[in-house]
Order: C-alpha cells, then sequence, then structure tokens
C-alpha cells in the first residue's frame, strides 16, 4: 500500500469526536468537544457541490454525514465523526468539513451529503461463508419446505419452470436448504420421496442440507455412484433394514457422490449470484471457508483476470489423504489488485448438532446410542496442525460438539508451545459448545473463536431436545467466551443462514428469532450470552478481544480484518487505510433492536467506489 500523503493527515485529536459513555445506554459526546461544528468556514465550503454527479467520476470526494457523528470509525477510541475524505481507493481525511477545509483539505474536492439518519460504518465482513455453494443452493431454494412432501413439490416446480431441465431429464437438479428437524417427526428423507413424485422420478438429483453437512439424493444419483463401502470414517450413509443406501449421506459420506463436474460457467453464475447478493447485504470481504477445493482455485483464476468484485480471504481445503503440501505451496497476501488472499488451511473435526454429527463427550440426549463422531483422527490434528503453523500457514479448524472443541484446543496447545500466537492466529470455525474449561483455554491461547450468532436463534428450538437441560448451557455461550478471555470473529456461514450481516448482528444482540420470540421468552435465549451492540459491530468489521469489550462495531468490522491478518488496510475508517465502507439507511447502534432488520443497505462501497448504490 502507498504511503499516504502526509500533507493529508491530520491530528485526530482535532478533527474527530471521542466519545463517552452516558449513565444510559446510550451514547454521548465529551461536553468539552461540543464546539467542534462547522464554525467559519472558507468559501471553499461555500461552493462545494451538494449535487450528486456520475458514480464514476468517483475518485476524490469527501462523504459527510448531516450531523457530526454520522461516520462510525471503529478506531481504537471508537471514533465518530463527520467526514471522511476518499483519495483514489483510500482514506485520506476525516474529522468535522470544517476542519477539514480549514486545513485546505475541501478545496477542488467534492462534498457528498447523505440523507439525515443515514450512518456510515466500515465495510462489513463475513468471517465464514461459503460463496459458490451459495451461490448453487439459490436456484433451488427448500428452506420454506414444512414438510418433506413440500420439498419435493419445490423440486417438482423448479423442474416445470425451466424448459431446459423439464425437456432433458438427463440434466442434473441441485438445491439445497432442507431442515429435517422442523420436519413432522424428524425424519430423514430418502430417494423413494423423490422417486413418488413422476416429474422429479428418474432425474439424478440432489440436494444439500441446511447445514452443508448431509445429502438427500435421488435414486439415479445413488446409482451412478454405486458401490458403497460399508462404512465411512467420520460421516454415515443411511441404510435400510436390509441395508441398501436410502439416499441421504452425512459428513464424510457426501464425498462419496459422484457427481457431473461443473463447467467454468456453472462457477461464474454461482459466483455472480452471491457476489450480487453479498454486495446489496453490505459486504466487502469475505473469509470463504473452503468446503470445496474447486472454490478457491475458481477465485485464482478470476483475480488474473482483473479485480475482484468483493475482497476473498480464502481457505485451502485440507484432504488427510493427500501428502503434506504446506511446505511446497506458498501463501499468498493481497495478489491481483488487494482483493484476494490464501493463507490459511480449513481442517474439518467433526460434524453438524443438526445432523447429530456434532462429536460430543456424551450421548446424545435424544438419541443415547450416539455421540456423534469426528471426521478426522486426532492424531492427524497433532500432526499436521504444528507443521502447518511453522511453515507460515494460519490453520482455521471447524469444531462443534464439545469433545472436538477439546480435541481442537488440545492440539492448538500443544502445537503453539513458545509460539508467537499474534503472528499465526489460528481459529476455532463456529466454537458452538465447550466447557468452561476450554474457553479459558481457548483465551489463554489466544485462539480466535469464528462465532456464527444466526446459528443460536436457529438452533434454540431444538436444541435441548438434542443436548439436555445442562449440556445446553455450554452452547453459543458467546459472553463466557469473551469473559474468558477470548477473541472473536462474527459471520453467517451463509448459505446455511441468511447472508445479511444485519441478522447475525440481531441475533447476538437480542438471541430472539426476527419475530421477537425465544423459548425463554421475549428476554431471549440465554440473554445473559449476549453481545453487545459495540461487540458485535466490531465483530463483523474486523476483531473483538477482551480488551475492547466496551469499544464499538468490532464484530462485523475490525475483528474479522484481525483474523484475516488485514487489520493495517481494513475494519476501520483511518487514515490510510482502504476506502471500504457500507452506508445503512438507519443507525444500527441506537434505534430498537425490533427495528434493525428494517434497516437497509443504501450503498456499499469497496476502493472508493459503489459497487451497490450510489452516493
Amino acid at each position: 500500500m502507498p504511503d499516504p500523503d502526509p500533507a493529508m493527515l491530520q491530528d485526530k485529536r482535532d478533527t474527530s469526536v471521542p466519545l463517552t459513555r452516558s449513565s444510559s445506554s446510550g451514547i454521548s459526546l465529551n461536553p468539552s468537544l461540543r464546539w467542534l461544528g462547522l464554525g467559519l468556514l472558507p468559501l471553499a465550503f461555500f461552493l462545494a457541490d451538494k449535487k450528486t454527479s456520475s458514480q464514476s467520476s468517483l475518485d476524490n470526494y469527501i462523504l459527510c454525514t448531516e450531523n457530526s457523528v454520522g461516520i462510525y470509525t471503529v478506531d481504537n477510541l471508537n471514533t465518530r465523526t463527520q467526514c471522511i475524505l476518499v483519495d483514489g481507493a483510500y482514506i485520506r481525511g476525516s474529522g468535522t468539513l470544517g476542519n477539514l477545509s480549514s486545513q485546505g483539505l475541501a478545496s477542488g474536492r467534492e462534498v457528498r451529503y447523505l440523507e439525515p439518519g443515514v450512518i456510515v460504518i466500515p465495510g462489513i465482513s463475513d468471517s465464514h461463508g461459503h460463496i459458490l455453494e451459495y451461490g448453487g443452493t439459490q436456484q433451488l431454494l427448500l428452506q420454506g419446505a414444512k414438510t418433506i412432501q413440500d420439498a419435493v413439490t419445490l423440486v417438482r416446480e423448479f423442474i416445470l419452470a425451466n424448459p431446459d431441465i423439464r425437456d432433458d431429464p438427463s440434466k442434473p437438479v441441485t438445491g439445497g436448504g432442507w431442515d429435517h428437524t422442523i420436519w413432522p417427526g424428524g425424519i430423514w428423507p430418502t430417494a423413494a420421496d423423490l422417486e413418488a413424485d413422476e416429474i422429479v422420478r428418474g432425474r439424478h438429483v440432489v440436494l444439500q442440507s441446511k447445514d452443508c453437512h448431509a445429502l438427500w439424493v435421488s435414486g439415479k444419483a445413488l446409482e451412478m455412484s454405486m458401490p458403497f463401502p460399508e462404512e465411512v470414517d467420520g460421516g454415515i450413509i443411511a441404510r435400510n433394514s436390509a441395508g441398501q443406501p436410502t439416499g441421504t449421506l452425512l459428513d464424510n459420506a457426501q464425498e462419496l457422490l459422484k457427481q457431473p463436474e461443473l463447467t467454468e460457467s456453472d462457477l461464474m453464475r454461482r459466483f455472480k449470484v452471491a457476489v450480487r447478493d453479498a454486495h446489496r447485504f453490505g459486504l466487502t470481504s469475505i473469509h470463504d471457508a473452503g468446503l470445496n477445493p474447486i472454490s478457491l482455485a475458481f477465485f485464482k483464476r478470476q483475480a488474473k483476470l482483473g479485480p475482484l468484485p468483493i475482497r476473498i480471504y480464502g481457505m485451502s481445503f485440507f484432504d488427510e489423504t493427500e501428502p503434506y503440501w504446506g511446505n511446497t505451496s506458498r501463501p499468498t497476501v493481497d495478489i491481483e489488485y488487494g482483493r484476494l488472499s490464501s493463507r490459511s488451511v480449513k481442517i474439518f473435526a467433526d460434524g453438524a448438532l443438526r445432523t447429530g454429527g456434532a462429536a460430543l463427550h456424551a450421548p446424545y440426549h435424544d438419541k443415547p446410542s450416539t455421540s456423534g463422531f469426528m471426521r478426522i483422527d486426532p492424531a492427524v490434528l497433532t500432526d499436521f496442525i504444528p507443521k502447518f503453523l511453522r511453515d507460515g500457514w494460519q490453520v482455521n479448524v471447524h469444531a462443534i460438539g464439545d469433545k472436538a472443541n477439546k480435541i481442537v484446543i488440545d492440539a492448538f496447545e500443544m502445537s503453539l508451545k513458545g509460539a508467537n500466537v499474534t503472528a499465526l492466529r489460528p481459529r476455532l470455525e463456529h466454537a458452538q459448545m465447550m466447557t468452561q474449561e476450554d474457553m479459558t483455554r481457548l483465551g489463554r491461547l489466544g485462539v480466535i473463536a469464528s462465532i456464527q450468532p444466526a446459528h443460536a436463534i436457529s438452533d434454540m428450538w431444538y436444541a435441548e431436545t438434542r443436548l439436555g437441560p445442562e449440556r445446553i448451557k455450554e452452547l453459543y455461550a458467546f459472553r463466557s467466551i469473551i469473559d474468558s478471555g477470548a477473541k472473536i470473529a462474527m459471520g453467517s456461514d451463509f448459505p446455511v443462514e441468511d447472508m445479511n450481516p444485519l441478522a447475525g448482528f440481531y441475533a447476538a444482540i437480542t438471541r430472539k428469532s426476527p419475530s421477537g420470540e425465544s423459548p425463554h421468552g421475549s428476554a431471549g435465549w440465554f440473554p445473559e450470552q449476549r453481545l453487545t451492540r459495540e461487540e458485535a459491530l466490531r465483530g463483523i468489521s474486523s476483531f473483538i478481544s477482551v480488551v475492547h469489550r466496551l469499544r464499538s462495531l468490532q464484530g462485523m468490522t475490525i475483528d474479522p480484518a484481525f483474523a484475516s491478518f488485514t487489520e493495517n488496510n481494513l475494519g476501520s475508517l483511518e487514515v490510510g487505510k482502504r476506502a471500504d465502507f457500507t452506508i445503512l439507511s438507519q443507525d444500527i447502534m441506537e434505534v430498537p433492536a425490533e427495528d434493525i432488520l428494517k434497516t437497509t443497505v443504501l450503498a456499499t462501497i469497496i476502493d472508493g467506489k459503489p459497487v451497490y448504490g450510489k452516493i
């Protein structure tokens, strides 16, 4: 990144408005600094054009809110200010318009104003999503299906609505989002359910579950993948009483399914759908959590053709059957226009709670015959994690159940002895269920907990049935994790949950459904585990620690930046950083919690230019 022009830098003590905490839960200005207003402005201010010109001309401008504190910078002081000066792809100044003008920084620059009530926050980052998988599920969404028959009907309607598929039975049908936990009896779907419909019958159908840990497939898809082994390490092939596969494959068993290879046009179609929605939801950066190695390879090909339309922090998929590659491949950082980095490896430790694959210390409350399972031998973790860390790779491990989390933390503890954890920044992806002892170890080790608050309000309706009244207290215990000194970064795990980061923000601070309900009433599900709005905002823009517990917007801004080694360039609106920001229709830090989901994204800005909306 080029060094900022020294003339563009200003003393932030003179151009920004620190906050003090009032006796209420709101934010108040430091009384000694209330005089910082427009003041007596030079002629350049009055000549500034308030009208919006072509968005393509946005190379050098000042963006201001109507009030003096409408821009949340999310710096170390959680400063709020009135204006930011954008020069090309970078922020070169901030403060009141009066101060910028008095320093000669407004002269010759267009000043753009936002409507009253609108706020600006650092570009939102999703710390855990699946870009191409999201694009693949959007063509046939099954999330609204309340029964197996509802889901089959949606598949039927999709086929009939697409003539190219309707008229060619050999074309595969793919979709996703089904959730057996909301179906009567919680029964698993079968290939026979698909074959019962005359339109669907005989077609190659592959449907991903909501949590991406199970596949529901047709008889044709099963037939093409025969024969199946009797058992699968770290996975389950659902079978009938005769021992024949019924059409549901869990976790590692999903890899046994032979599917038509996706073409470049297939991948591009999925990519465009995901990026379109990401921009619409205010996302400027996504950590792609390595479900399939084809994703990162595709991103690298696209990056060589020109700037990616969104920043991607890619995780390399770990295949334990392959030789170790950490010493032969090199991590890449900010390659191809600064839009793509690949310096981490993604390892799966266990399955998911929803599908019964999360590895638990004790049997499931509703199914005492099983405690879930590990998808990987613990010995592999203790062998490979130190190697990857030694060779400069960030190690990110998926762990859901309390047993899986303990095993992974054990491996991290062994691997990090004598290491500089700040330089390595290992991550526990999901960190859903942990004992208090393991939460404390997580904090002591400095391992980042990459959490998805929307999972909590999705799972709260069935989780106690699965875990019982005591163990449920260890699930999604976000406040306990932070109070143990651990660091967090927030994401959605889309397409498992809604891509909208404000849905996760809302879930983190309320622990209630969008309609305001929870198993524990209007106060929320285990309300003592809620995050503050300040923590949640930082969690979707960069990175949070116990030190920053009372600071703003970290969970979705500065915390993800730290978790992806980009805190020097992204995650806050500070001089010298990239001009990535999101413009929201209302102040999510102050409106009633029930109104947060009414907020709309007015514009998404990457490198100073709108990729969605306009300014």
